[in-house]
């Protein structure tokens, strides 16, 4: 049962805070500027309210997480460091003399409370919303970009996980003490599951019976992370069943396995938009949503500031239709009018290639100047794909042939499209505004963004 409102602190003790926590600190600037009555709302009907005993406020439980995340803690660590720091305690809406919390509450809070709920949009609604009565948005403009997040399964087997977390919790005990070296089991040299359970247990009983090393911090929090992996069930051990996660690409020789955040944020800083994609997308098919996203949150939106990604011919349609001004230089190779197989080839500007559906990037290109040569002929280029990886593909029906050898994706390159665009690029407008878009987007941290994707996470 959670109860209607919230009790009024009564505690002879409560003056401890004015003396100890500056008028300067960060948690006590976020309590007294939001007001997080919000959270409450949003989660009322996730409990009883005449039935049963009473439940931790959901807005203390909230803000728990909002700790979680801002100081970089695991479950039990923000629990412990709330019993002591009095600047956790009054962010908390805590006595000085209060009890804290149980671990296990706050796992279930996340798992349970705050499952189905839409929190990216909710929290960056409030945010902006928050930013314009303070008048700090005063901009009509959002900048737009994409950063890259590995899966936290990162296509390890379930062995091959908990080897890295027993190996750094070796390494943090050597720079305590290089003896311990002597003492620990021999390590296990097979893939198998089972047998690397028991060296991880070994390892974790030789630990703890060695008080002073435990009694290290670092230590203990690498303790814990172990003894939750062995002890958890197959939800953090079956590393290799993230179905959603998959290989995008930050340049033609690079790769990741994961996912990407698409952000929206005005010239101020504020964040008004974000959708996360699996890693393959392309950027600039999440801009209509971005913009959608960003004006549902309350933002006049009359241009978009972006890079090259952005400029395909989709979203220069979208600009006349939905009234903004799009400042994205075009890209001589993804803005060249009709394409054909649109839906299952898509331009990767990162890696300055085309990529199929399924997220296979070309392996090279060329420009065939046979059609450059004739006369009132285009040019072409001629992207080819890897065809070992086309005969397994789950899409090869209908893409692949049966014997070919080679898969290639052709694209005719048209020197006079988009002109009107091309002509506004070379405004003093234009270039004021591409001023605005000078560093990447994944330099700018924003801890409610970070602290929503690490929420969302598991339901991604």
């Amino acid at each position: 049962m959670v109860e209607q409102q919230q009790k009024l602190i009564l505690s002879p003790y409560m003056d401890i805070y004015e003396l100890i926590i500056p008028k300067d600190n960060l948690l006590r600037q976020i309590k007294e500027f939001v007001d997080f009555e919000f959270i409450y709302d949003e989660l009322i009907d996730k409990y009883c309210l005449d039935n049963g005993r009473n439940a931790i406020p959901p807005i203390r439980m909230f803000k728990y997480l909002l700790l979680k995340s801002i100081y970089d803690l695991s479950d039990v660590d923000v629990v412990e460091r709330s019993k002591y720091d009095m600047s956790f305690k009054y962010f908390l809406d805590m006595a000085p003399e209060d009890e804290v919390i149980n671990p296990s509450s706050l796992t279930k809070f996340r798992k349970l409370r705050l499952k189905d709920r839409n929190l990216l949009d909710m929290l960056i609604a409030k945010t902006v919303q928050l930013a314009l009565d303070k008048g700090i948005i005063k901009s009509k403009s959002i900048i737009v970009d994409a950063t890259h997040t590995k899966s936290r399964y990162n296509c390890k087997t379930p062995c091959q996980a908990l080897q890295e977390q027993s190996k750094k919790l070796r390494r943090t005990i050597y720079e305590v003490d290089e003896t311990m070296k002597e003492k620990f089991p021999d390590k296990n040299t097979e893939d198998s599951l089972e047998k690397e359970l028991e060296y991880c247990k070994q390892l974790i009983d030789v630990v703890k019976e060695n008080e002073k090393i435990c009694s290290y911090p670092k230590v203990q929090e690498k303790l814990n992370l172990l003894e939750e992996s062995v002890r958890d069930d197959m939800e953090h051990l079956e590393t290799s069943k993230d179905e959603d996660a998959k290989i995008g690409h930050k340049t033609a020789d690079t790769s990741f396995f994961g996912y990407k955040t698409h952000i929206a944020m005005t010239e101020e800083r504020i964040i008004t938009a974000a959708t996360i994609t699996s890693g393959e997308k392309t950027d600039g098919k999440e801009l209509p949503k971005l913009v959608q996203k960003s004006r549902d949150a309350g933002m006049q939106v009359e241009a978009v500031i972006g890079d090259k990604a952005y400029s395909d011919k989709k979203n220069m349609e979208a600009v006349k239709k939905d009234g903004y001004e799009l400042i994205a230089k075009l890209n001589s190779i993804i803005t060249q009018g009709n394409r054909t197989k649109e839906d299952e080839f898509e331009f990767n500007k990162d890696a300055g290639m085309y990529q199929c559906k399924a997220g296979h990037l070309a392996i090279h290109k060329y420009l065939d100047k046979r059609k450059k040569e004739k006369k009132n002929k285009n040019p072409r280029m001629v992207y080819f794909f890897d065809i070992e990886k086309c005969k397994c593909c789950p899409y090869r029906d209908g893409c692949y042939k049966e014997g070919a050898k080679k898969k290639t994706y052709t694209e005719t390159i048209i020197s006079d499209s988009h002109s009107e665009q091309a002509k506004f690029q070379e405004t003093e407008h234009f270039k004021e505004k591409m001023h605005v878009f000078q560093c990447p987007l994944y330099k700018w941290r924003d801890e409610l963004v970070f602290f929503c994707c690490e929420v969302l996470e598991n339901d991604v």
